[in-house]
């Protein structure tokens, strides 16, 4: 089962510093067929502006993922962590018992992101913020695991989160393509970043979304050049 989610299909919230678009119900946008997607709750495909961004905030309970696809998002939080993530590269919060953060745009100009949510298996534990480079040469024509629950993947450099979870993402120059093995029970949700691809012969434009189940093989084809980024979550 493929559900193809268009572009101009998302919720939608438009400010003078920020335009986001919500693959799932969030904020003042509900749709009760689409609030979330096995334990993946927020896939928010934000824009923004320069020099602006989200003040002080609380979080509880979350695994926040946040994969920079143009510009670089400044991070800083109520554990003393700052750090600044690029463009390709991706940062890691888990909530836990309580943590308070802000994340901006200090650059010249407007930065784009995907902000996923992830419920953790369990409520509570010290929180935690980590970030990681992953260039996309290094991804070119292949999945690569940015995300992960799993031991396995964290020991080959995934920034790891309190869920069985994965997030990946693959860069593809057209007739290329990329499988990836879904098991039974498993809710996957894939999001073209850039370009044109197509998802078990469902054909998917530049920041449409399509959550999947019960597909035994996932095969992504890419009819231009695309940028890709896959959840593989329980």
């Amino acid at each position: 089962m493929i559900e193809k989610r268009p572009f101009d299909s998302l919720g939608q919230f438009d400010a003078d510093w920020l335009a986001a678009r919500y693959h799932f119900s969030f904020s003042g946008y509900h749709d009760p067929t689409r609030v979330h997607w096995g334990a993946l709750r927020v896939w928010n495909d934000d824009t923004i502006q320069p020099k602006t961004g989200f003040p002080p905030h609380p979080h509880a309970d979350m695994e926040i993922i946040t994969y920079v696809r143009t510009g670089a998002i400044t991070h800083q939080d109520s554990m003393g962590n700052k750090g600044r993530t690029e463009a390709g590269d991706v940062q890691v919060m888990s909530a836990g018992s309580g943590v308070t953060h802000a994340e901006y745009n200090l650059e010249d100009e407007a930065t784009t992101l995907y902000q996923i949510w992830i419920l953790p298996k369990s409520h509570g534990g010290k929180p935690y913020w980590g970030a990681a480079k992953f260039p996309k040469a290094d991804r070119a024509g292949s999945l690569v695991t940015l995300a992960s629950g799993f031991e396995a993947d964290q020991a080959r450099g995934a920034l790891p989160i309190r869920q069985d979870a994965r997030i990946l993402a693959a860069t593809l120059q057209p007739g290329q393509d990329v499988t990836y093995t879904l098991d039974a029970g498993r809710h996957a949700y894939l999001a073209v970043a850039k370009g044109k691809a197509s998802v078990n012969g469902v054909d998917l434009g530049p920041r449409d979304g399509a959550a999947i189940r019960d597909e035994t093989t996932i095969r992504v084809s890419a009819s231009d050049d695309a940028e890709i980024v896959l959840v593989d979550a329980p």
